[in-house]
């Protein structure tokens, strides 16, 4: 099996770029790391195709260790053939491989294997050739033994039907052409258990071809049955099975038709059908919680890449009801300045004690914007917030919405404990809504990824292969941005590229003991971070005020000298890039530059040199400043104000198979179906909206009992 063309033409990339990728992967270099700094060699691969590609290559290697195993358990059983050598290479999944094996599998004690016990293989193999002139009754009584407990005809029969329907079971040729049309023609179908609400409803008597069923659909289904309110079965095409089965196996117009129909009947009722139905829905399954996993990650990347509201001092109300809201006062810089509790909401009811507290705190440390919690008693928060706003006169001060989820995890969690052992556990939710519209990715990474709230039945998927995504995706997003060495926390660093838990800690130690890092190499002195791991993260770390402007930038360490002779060649030095008169200069003088020539007489690749220049044009850019910034309010929009025909600016907030949840404002978010998204057919959400998009939307369905509101982004 040629792994790396089955690669490439799966990916849609030459074999050139994943034998590239894969020797880089073998070498020990992380993902973040080959995608940005070598992308000569991989000739661009971005992270997530490299993530794909590391994915298969693993499959696909397990699969070769699978094969190996097979043949060699084959071989000692003195079964192996130059047939099935050719058919277990030729063998693309592991489903399709086992398949294969099956015949040879040591079993348990099945109905097969107690008839094989008692001499009865001869007799069946008569039966299976079809060619025996002489009575089929007849011969079988030549079996009959009392020691082995065949005691009649009848016995004999039954015990070589059995060996016969478990060859039939296990052949798998047959099983291939038996999935192929049960993936073609078979019908999920469920129906309900109990006669109750559940959310489940909508499945109390469905059915859909497994051909068109959309992933979240299985999902639900599967969760459903889990719940024991819908009993789901897969509903195949017995007949157009059973003629096939007929029509490869019985021989016209011989003694064994009738026997063999019966037999062919049985193995699929008994055998082939439970088995098969097991291993589709498992194979569905699998792959509606491939796509879950993909587009959990795709809305968590885009969360993560949140632009930062930079430079304002935020005040972060954690809101709830009877126990009060919690409030902890932020700097531009992250840092706890005060905190405390207030009692706006039921049964309390102390607005204006609420007010005079909160006015107090906004004087005192020039507070710009409140952050306020998504969760319980929002909306009655958001409407207290606005109202305390307008009474302040002498400056502007806004809201935003942030999603709390996760933050609960987080303040009661080891890491939260150690950065505020002396902070209550529900003020450090106040403390983390705060910093999440201050600094989204610096504050998500402190939480288990799929605590954070963009997913889809994220709880039902492989948790293993879920975690494992997740991380992947979170590195991208770290090491995309760059991490500040001197401020940033040990789980911020750890995530990047080269840095694990231990050396994250050891870099926030040598900081705490010897002060502000002044330059990359320094990192050589922390504990246990070696030269391998200094390639690998020095290009994704930035030391702001360091003795060499381009460590404020994701030029590598090996690429300096590339870096300085460039600016070099139009007239500049690397002090330069400080002094903004000059960094304009440069900007427009670099639009100018010959690649080709320039990446040839500075003996470096095309790709790295367009990275270079790219980056000492913008030295210290946040690339998330290009994202859509989120909405910051200043009133407070009712449920009761929504009319249909209403147009509205609203935040997506979660993006699944069937449409993306977009909050505008009032107590629950809206939902643009799919079939809304666009003037267009889409296949997915994701091909129009992200987490974090700001989309003008219209409302054309309002249902009061439900607080549920439809939402149209067409323009037609």
């Amino acid at each position: 099996m040629d792994i790396t063309k089955i690669i490439a033409n799966e990916l849609n990339v030459q074999e050139k770029q994943v034998d590239s990728a894969i020797s880089l992967i073998d070498q020990g270099n992380t993902i973040p790391f080959i995608a940005r700094y070598r992308k000569e060699a991989t000739g661009g691969l971005s992270d997530e195709v490299l993530r794909d590609l590391g994915e298969r290559l693993n499959y696909l290697r397990n699969l070769n260790t699978r094969k190996e195993e097979i043949i060699r358990l084959i071989d000692e059983q003195g079964k192996l053939t130059e047939e099935l050598v050719k058919s277990i290479e030729e063998a693309i999944t592991l489903a399709e491989l086992e398949d294969i094996y099956r015949p040879y599998k040591q079993k348990k004690k099945t109905r097969a294997t107690i008839a094989k016990a008692k001499g009865l293989e001869p007799l069946a193999m008569i039966i299976w050739q079809q060619e025996e002139k002489k009575d089929i009754y007849e011969v079988a009584r030549e079996y009959i033994n009392e020691e082995k407990d065949v005691k009649s005809v009848e016995d004999a029969i039954i015990g070589a039907q059995d060996i016969i329907a478990e060859m039939i079971s296990d052949d798998a040729g047959f099983r291939k052409k038996i999935k192929s049309f049960c993936f073609r023609e078979a019908v999920l179908s469920s129906k309900a258990t109990k006669e109750e609400k559940s959310p489940y409803e909508m499945y109390y008597d469905y059915s859909e071809p497994i051909l068109h069923i959309p992933s979240h659909r299985i999902l639900a289904m599967n969760r459903g049955e889990a719940e024991e309110f819908l009993k789901v079965k897969l509903e195949k095409p017995e007949e157009k099975i059973l003629s096939f089965l007929k029509y490869k196996i019985i021989k016209p117009k011989t003694q064994f038709e009738s026997l063999l129909e019966a037999t062919i009947e049985d193995s699929y009722k008994r055998l082939i059908e439970p088995s098969i139905e097991r291993e589709i829905r498992t194979d569905l399954t699998e792959k509606a919680e491939e796509k879950a996993i993909k587009v959990f990650g795709q809305n968590a990347k885009q969360l993560l890449l949140q632009p930062p509201i930079k430079g304002m001092t935020v005040i972060g109300f954690d809101p709830a009801y009877r126990t009060g809201c919690k409030i902890a006062v932020i700097d531009d810089t992250g840092k706890l300045l005060d905190y405390t509790t207030v009692y706006p909401t039921e049964p309390q009811n102390d607005v204006d004690g609420a007010k005079k507290e909160l006015k107090r705190l906004i004087t005192k440390y020039n507070v710009d914007m409140f952050a306020i919690g998504n969760g319980t008693a929002s909306r009655e928060s958001e409407q207290f917030v606005s109202d305390l706003i307008k009474e302040i006169k002498d400056k502007t001060i806004y809201y935003a919405i942030v999603s709390e989820a996760g933050a609960s995890v987080y303040s009661a969690s080891k890491l939260a404990t150690e950065e505020y052992p002396d902070i209550n556990v529900s003020i450090r939710g106040a403390i983390s809504i705060a910093r999440r519209l201050q600094d989204p990715l610096a504050e998500l990474v402190k939480i288990d990824p799929k605590s954070i709230g963009v997913g889809q039945y994220q709880h039902d998927v492989d948790q293993k292969k879920l975690a494992e995504s997740l991380t992947g995706v979170v590195e991208d997003a770290v090491n995309s941005v760059g991490v500040d060495v001197n401020t940033a926390t040990p789980s911020l660093l750890s995530y990047v590229s080269g840095i694990n838990n231990t050396i994250a800690k050891n870099i926030v130690k040598y900081r705490d003991e010897n002060g502000a890092l002044k330059q990359r190499k320094e990192l050589l002195k922390v504990p246990k971070l070696g030269k391998v791991a200094f390639e690998q993260c020095a290009g994704f770390l930035r030391i702001i005020g360091g003795t060499n402007p381009l460590e404020i930038t994701a030029v590598h360490p090996e690429s300096y000298e590339a870096a300085e002779n460039l600016l070099q060649k139009i007239g500049y030095s690397v002090n330069d890039l400080l002094d903004k008169d000059k960094l304009k200069e440069i900007k427009e003088k670099i639009k100018s530059v010959n690649v080709v020539e320039t990446a040839h007489d500075l003996n470096v690749g095309e790709l790295t040199l367009k990275d270079i220049m790219s980056e000492i044009s913008k030295p210290g850019r946040d690339p998330r400043e290009e994202m859509p910034k989120p909405i910051l309010r200043a009133d407070v929009l009712k449920f009761e104000d929504l009319q249909e025909g209403m147009t509205l600016t609203g935040t997506v907030r979660n993006v699944v198979d069937f449409g993306a949840f977009v909050d505008i404002g009032v107590k629950h978010d809206g939902l643009v179906h799919i079939s809304q998204m666009a003037d267009s057919y889409i296949k997915h959400p994701s091909q129009v909206v992200s987490v974090g998009d700001i989309v003008k939307v219209k409302v054309i369905g309002i249902d009061k009992d439900k607080q549920k509101v439809s939402l149209s982004m067409k323009e037609k």
